[in-house]
């Protein structure tokens, strides 16, 4: 009997698994990359980086098996969540966790190159699709939170996981710029004029440093001229950095969600935003900044990770969602 009931419970959570799981891998894979490019500028270690590396591949794949899984088994479960106001934004949490790979394994270019592209596909498509189901659905103000940079950053992403600095790469610069600037104006104001974010989305917060700190780096790839463009981006970035530090007390005492990933990714993009500029400009400050950056990183890391496996243990996610 208790074979049987293991099995329907393990079932049950598969059909409760939810498609924020991949924002786990956007955390490490930022870990990752971070830790890459620290490495590259003061020689750490490169066997840390092959740990960090094959780590997140490692869950990468638990991950997306358990959701093959649920696609197969529970595919009226994953329409519905592709059909939610706001959970449809995580399903680019997919493709950039893809793109994070290429970039994570560009040394092998075959590998790179089929994770890229088939990161690019999608990539491409959710970002039409989520937008024309914006237009299309009778959206509330309710709905938006920073999580709807999720698919316009993923955009932004797709320059720094390339190799090369193709010409295709302003398309989708120029994409994730546009409704960056557009999702902030909506998302703002609702912040401003109407009803507190839920607790379970005060994490996504945390979003905001994303795309002007992966605009940055993908500007300078683009271009590789630090100028008065890439200086903007560099600034906003800081300024969300010093808003956010500025608001820790918003953050310090939620309760656990899946959404305190949303530390992690948008953390590290900063730092390696910050740590490009003193390759470029010399200036002590950005390097210290970007140091300080990383070891809060790590510590978020640390403590979401614990916080996640711990919720899996009693079991507290992976359940029904209460309305």
């Amino acid at each position: 009997m208790s074979k049987f009931q293991n099995k329907s419970d393990a079932m049950s959570k598969i059909k409760n698994f939810p498609i924020m799981f991949f924002a786990v891998i956007m955390g490490l894979g930022g870990l990752s990359l971070a830790y890459e490019k620290l490495n590259l500028v003061f020689s750490l270690s490169n066997f840390v980086f092959e740990i960090l590396r094959s780590l997140t591949s490692l869950v990468f794949i638990l991950i997306t098996t358990i959701y093959l899984i649920k696609f197969i088994k529970f595919n009226e479960q994953v329409r519905e969540e592709f059909a939610h106001p706001i959970k449809i934004n995580f399903f680019a949490a997919f493709s950039i966790s893809l793109f994070l790979l290429s970039a994570m394994w560009r040394e092998f270019d075959l590998l790179h190159q089929i994770l890229f592209y088939f990161a690019l596909a999608i990539q491409s498509f959710l970002t039409l699709y989520v937008v024309s189901f914006w237009i299309n659905k009778n959206m509330l103000i309710s709905h938006s939170n920073p999580a709807w940079f999720i698919p316009i950053v993923g955009n932004l992403v797709v320059v720094i996981a390339s190799k090369e600095s193709s010409l295709f790469l302003w398309y989708y610069f120029s994409v994730g710029m546009f409704f960056w600037v557009v999702l902030f104006t909506i998302v703002f104001y609702r912040i401003i004029f109407h009803d507190q974010l839920a607790q379970k989305f005060i994490p996504t917060l945390f979003i905001l440093i994303a795309p002007p700190a992966v605009g940055f780096l993908g500007y300078l790839k683009l271009t590789a001229n630090f100028d008065t463009t890439a200086q903007i981006l560099l600034n906003l970035t800081l300024f969300f950095v010093l808003l956010i530090l500025f608001m820790f007390r918003n953050f310090t005492k939620l309760k656990f969600f899946l959404s305190w990933w949303a530390f992690t990714f948008p953390t590290a993009a900063s730092s390696m935003a910050f740590l490009r500029a003193y390759e470029l400009s010399g200036e002590l400050f950005f390097a210290i900044l970007s140091v300080i950056l990383f070891l809060l990183l790590v510590f978020f890391i640390f403590l979401v990770s614990y916080f996640t496996i711990r919720a899996i243990i009693k079991n507290e996610i992976c359940v029904i969602e209460q309305p």
